[in-house]
């Protein structure tokens, strides 16, 4: 049947190809179409982007990403100097310090929670000398000799650390006393 179909076809090809549709088939076509439909075909050809809007787009990207690499660099800037390439080994102890510090800031806080007066004249001490541990750390930057300037950074860390335990000392042997005596108010 198929072979019968391609010789029909081609004896009489002439005859199908001079008919031509109608110039207004599409007009027709589309009025009989629900309007739904041709709001679909209109959302397709507006979904088409022009160059304009293209290279707008991609200005905009460049221009976005641009910024923020500056706020990258800028950020890197202020960071300071890597502290591993100075000395890796200083560079570890003073994260350890500054980790143990904040430890022990916390404990204190928690410690002193009852009494804020203690607390305010404990961290006005530690507020001098993160000071100085914070121009220290401006000073590493510009230094000609920045292992010196770690090593003291270390060692006001170490200083730091030293008066956050004798600091927690106190608060204990203050609520020592406190402690013993409602144990002899619970014996009585």
């Amino acid at each position: 049947m198929s072979k019968r179909l391609e010789d029909f076809i081609k004896a009489n090809r002439e005859e199908f190809d001079d008919l031509e549709p109608r110039a207004d088939l599409w007009s027709r076509i589309e009025a009989q179409m629900p309007a739904d439909e041709t709001v679909t075909l209109q959302k397709r050809e507006a979904k088409t982007f022009s160059l304009g809007f293209v290279l707008r787009v991609a200005a905009i990207t460049i221009m976005v990403m641009g910024i923020g690499f500056m706020f990258y660099l800028r950020s890197q800037k202020q960071n300071g100097v890597n502290l591993a390439a100075i000395n890796p080994q200083y560079a570890k102890q003073q994260v350890q310090y500054a980790s143990l510090i904040e430890s022990k800031r916390n404990e204190l806080k928690e410690l002193t929670k009852a009494d804020p007066q203690l607390y305010r004249e404990f961290s006005s001490e530690l507020a001098k000398m993160d000071s100085s541990y914070t121009k220290l750390k401006r000073d590493l930057a510009t230094s000609p000799n920045q292992e010196r300037v770690l090593r003291a950074m270390i060692r006001n860390l170490q200083i730091q650390t030293q008066v956050l335990n004798q600091q927690l000392q106190v608060i204990e042997q203050f609520k020592q006393p406190q402690k013993e005596q409602s144990n002899e108010i619970k014996n009585i």
